[in-house]
């Protein structure tokens, strides 16, 4: 009868990690020559390693490790967040100019309604004002009037911006938006 097979258990291995600098610094010390090569590398870091001059590096469990991935999603929220304000601004500053003239903050309920008509200074011009007013009331109910949708208008009326290329700059404005 043959013994059932039994395997060694395995002995928990402590990693760390080298950082560049100071491997660089470490080979200039070690024979004062500025050549540097893989070879020099391995021979470096090995004697790092035994001097333990070399940290283990931090891995978070559990709960801090949920903290941690948390953190990287709002970076990168907040990083994307920050690249789409500036493209706004980009188009703003492109197509519709005087726009920030009549609304401070492009960001508002209202601005963004205005926006969200997806029309250039030219096209907003022709529109009718109780139709612009209509629309507007749709986000903001009160503390915008006929007068702000008049300003617009004769913003949108000595408009220098862009005017060619309109169909994909409306298109580009509401993937921003969106």
């Amino acid at each position: 009868m043959a013994k059932p097979c039994s395997l060694p258990k395995r002995e928990a291995r402590k990693v760390r990690y080298c950082e560049s600098t100071a491997r660089e610094k470490s080979k200039e010390l070690d024979d004062n020559s500025p050549s540097k090569n893989d070879i020099k590398d391995a021979k470096v870091i090995a004697q790092l390693v035994k001097d333990g001059d070399t940290p283990y590096p931090h891995l978070p469990q559990g709960v801090y490790a949920e903290l941690r991935e948390a953190m990287e999603i709002r970076d990168h929220l907040t990083t994307d967040l920050c690249v789409v304000q500036a493209r706004v601004h980009n188009w703003l500053e492109r197509y519709f100019p005087v726009f920030l003239t009549v609304f401070k903050d492009w960001e508002c309920k209202s601005a963004v309604q205005m926006l969200s008509l997806y029309l250039l200074p030219h096209e907003l011009a022709c529109v009718p004002d109780e139709t612009l007013l209509k629309h507007l009331r749709e986000a903001a109910k009160r503390g915008l009037g006929l007068g702000r949708i008049k300003m617009l208008k004769a913003a949108a009326s000595r408009s220098v911006g862009i005017r060619d290329g309109s169909e994909l700059a409306k298109m580009e404005l509401k993937l921003l938006l969106t």
